[in-house]
């Protein structure tokens, strides 16, 4: 990870507010409210977070926070990332219509001078920034790299199909290089929306739950005409250990969302190669339930009615359902 270095003081980006959604991980959140905080109001002049029905003292914790800059959300049940940053972009806008909003994970939390360099920083044109994200050990966390869309181009389109991921996400050397670079999509981990950016990308899907929401609303934002762009020297800290970071270590109800919300995500953005895509991924798809050791038949039954539902488009199954589905197969 690059060094600390000086910053220019003056803030030239106008009103931040941070946006976190929140489920029972305490210890995660108290880290970051603790970074938050500790930032200048003229960096950032608000916090909201939404507490997504926590019961292991989450509301407890953030009634004992004196700073008048947190606002709390707390939802009457648990609406998943997607619903969380849905509704905690839209009360943000409602209370404060900031310039900019910067949305994060419970678990992800900004360097000690990120905003100073995200408020140093020529925003000129830009809709929307991304940050560069690390592990607490400082590699460069895969699941948070920004990306260019495969399938603006025919160039980029092959260029995936010979290199897969590594054809359309930003490599280690856009993060060591220390310049901008132009973006089509980012995760919800140190990405800062302007006000004319949620105007065009609208707000994240709500009945997604988890999964692909960030992906699916930027690359609306970028489509819409949006431009967004990754700064590398505006660095993120993403715990992501703690969410489970490999296939396996996650729990066995996320796996229908996993690829219910790929698929969705892949029909919006791969048009008419959408049906020829899926005869390759679905099948590969389907290995991974070697990963899940002692629970095959469970990740089967939701994987099927995952990507049943991903081909249908289908968005309208309450979580408890899932939950349900997940506890009772056997």
């Amino acid at each position: 990870m690059p060094a600390t270095l000086p910053v220019a003081p003056p803030p030239n980006a106008g009103r931040v507010v941070a946006v976190i959604t929140t489920h029972n991980r305490l210890a995660q959140l108290r880290r970051t409210m603790g970074r938050l905080l500790a930032e200048p109001e003229q960096y950032l002049a608000a916090v909201v977070v939404v507490d997504n029905a926590s019961d292991d003292g989450t509301a407890a914790f953030l009634a004992s926070i004196p700073d008048p800059r947190l606002h709390v959300l707390r939802l009457p049940r648990n609406s998943g990332g997607a619903g969380g940053f849905a509704a905690g972009l839209e009360h943000a806008r409602a209370c404060f219509d900031p310039d900019w909003y910067l949305i994060m994970d419970d678990d992800a939390r900004p360097m000690p001078d990120a905003l100073a360099r995200f408020h140093a920083s020529d925003l000129r044109g830009w809709d929307a920034v991304a940050g560069a994200v690390y592990d607490p050990s400082g590699r460069i966390c895969d699941i948070n790299r920004p990306t260019h869309d495969p399938f603006a181009s025919l160039a980029k389109f092959l260029r995936t199909a010979r290199k897969g991921r590594e054809g359309f996400h930003l490599g280690p050397d856009h993060y060591a290089g220390g310049v901008p670079v132009a973006i089509d999509g980012a995760s919800f981990v140190g990405l800062f929306l302007s006000r004319r950016g949620l105007a065009l990308g609208g707000l994240p899907d709500a009945r997604l739950f988890v999964y692909g929401d960030d992906a699916l609303q930027t690359l609306r934002l970028s489509r819409a005409g949006g431009r967004i762009v990754f700064l590398p020297q505006v660095r993120f800290e993403h715990d992501q250990a703690a969410a489970g970071a490999g296939q396996g270590d996650r729990p066995v109800w996320k796996v229908y969302y996993q690829h219910r919300n790929a698929l969705i995500l892949y029909h919006h953005a791969a048009g008419w190669l959408f049906w020829p895509i899926c005869l390759v991924v679905i099948p590969v798809w389907a290995l991974r339930m070697r990963a899940y050791p002692g629970q095959r038949r469970r990740f089967l039954a939701l994987f099927l009615r995952g990507v049943w539902h991903g081909l249908r488009g289908r968005t309208g199954t309450a979580h408890e359902t899932v939950l349900k589905w997940a506890g009772s197969l056997t």
